[in-house]
């Protein structure tokens, strides 16, 4: 017996397929109608519009609608383009963020039923105050020193240290390129580049791993920015420039003092002009992007705007053809310590061992599964 079709708006179809991302030809290969469908001229059966869902990342419910739902962010959104709000968000990016807000859902929670005290430094500056207190109220905080990254030999280790630093005072980093540990749903950072949830327990800041990691740094540094301003929201930062919000720009300022100071940059800039590549000479010293370095040295006024923007745009090119040529991979463990969060881990992981949380909880907070669960546990020293 034939399995009766589905009454659904074509439209519906159409923004599913839009709101992926995904071509029709590509979902054709998987659905042969889809284009009968798209036109209204035939309608799929349940088990195939199960399937669109899935190829399209698209809630089943959302099909039985009169029309296409309105997606709206749950965080404030700073991206900008050509100076107008973004207006759709890629369902990995809704996926990322509804996932990273169970995750601080849950342990806020955990930490509260734990006896844990709020954080004093989330809402403890105000964007009147002036930059340079901000940044160093940052560094003390997180025990690095003014000049902390110049000590550190690789941008790699950097990241690590300012992580681990901030995973320490009580701050879920999430650096992932893709959606969980799903190879084929990659992050795109002209979408993103990271965004901040803030709680007074478990504050989380997410980084699009995908960027280059040397801008990874700047983002972690905005984000932790926003934290102490205790706003959350998500951004983009096209040419190195923010919107126009005053939370944006007075964060990415605090980010800038806070990995390459204004004092420390003016005394190095002349060492680093007399270089053939002055911006990746600053990026060497400071573990940041050499975009980011360009765009510091065009605030101070060490530079004009025409050399900057030949500089980005030259710049932005070859990071592409890199980008291009690059091959993912790297162990599956070490990756689970950043795309989880070591700090989260552990917590999920004791809290199942201690009976406070259902095993198949556990597993569908983090993703892992069974073995691969117990496997990772034995990675951070916990005996299940």
């Amino acid at each position: 017996m034939a399995e009766q079709s589905i009454n659904v708006n074509p439209e519906l179809i159409r923004w599913a397929v839009e709101r992926s991302g995904r071509s029709l030809e590509t979902l054709a290969r998987y659905l042969p109608r889809i284009g009968r469908w798209e036109s209204g001229e035939a309608q799929p059966t349940l088990k195939q519009l199960e399937t669109l869902a899935r190829k399209t990342w698209t809630p089943l419910g959302y099909f039985f609608l009169a029309e296409p739902p309105e997606e709206k962010l749950p965080v404030p959104d700073f991206r900008t383009a050509r100076d107008e709000p973004v207006r759709r968000p890629s369902p990995n990016l809704i996926d990322t963020l509804h996932t990273m807000q169970r995750r601080q859902a849950w342990m806020r929670d955990y930490l509260v039923e734990m006896g844990h005290e709020r954080l004093s430094f989330i809402g403890s500056a105000k964007i009147s105050e002036n930059i340079d207190s901000v940044a160093k109220s940052m560094r003390r905080e997180l025990d690095l020193v003014a000049g902390w990254a110049g000590q550190i030999g690789t941008w790699r280790d950097a990241l690590r240290v300012l992580r681990d630093s901030a995973e320490a005072v009580g701050v879920l980093v999430v650096i992932n390129g893709v959606v969980g540990n799903d190879t084929h749903r990659k992050l795109e950072p002209d979408e993103f580049r990271g965004f901040v949830l803030a709680d007074d327990y478990a504050p989380l800041v997410f980084i699009n791993g995908s960027d280059a990691r040397s801008a990874q740094m700047f983002t972690l540094a905005h984000e932790l920015a926003h934290l102490w301003i205790g706003e959350g929201g998500i951004f983009d930062l096209p040419e190195m420039q923010p919107g126009g919000d005053r939370r944006e720009v007075f964060c990415n300022r605090v980010a800038a003092e806070f990995l390459v100071p204004a004092a420390e940059l003016k005394r190095f800039w002349p060492n680093a002009n007399r270089e053939t590549e002055p911006f990746q000479a600053i990026a060497r010293e400071f573990k940041v992007s050499p975009i980011v370095a360009a765009r510091r040295a065009l605030d101070l006024g060490l530079i004009d705007q025409p050399r900057f923007f030949e500089f980005y745009r030259t710049y932005q090119t070859d990071e592409r053809r890199k980008a291009a040529k690059a091959k993912g991979g790297g162990d599956f463990y070490n990756n689970q310590n950043v795309r989880l969060g070591k700090r989260f881990a552990r917590a999920v992981m004791l809290a199942a061992k201690e009976g406070r949380l259902l095993y198949r909880e556990a597993y569908s907070l983090t993703g892992l599964q069974g073995a691969t669960f117990d496997k990772y546990a034995k990675e951070l020293n916990i005996s299940l």
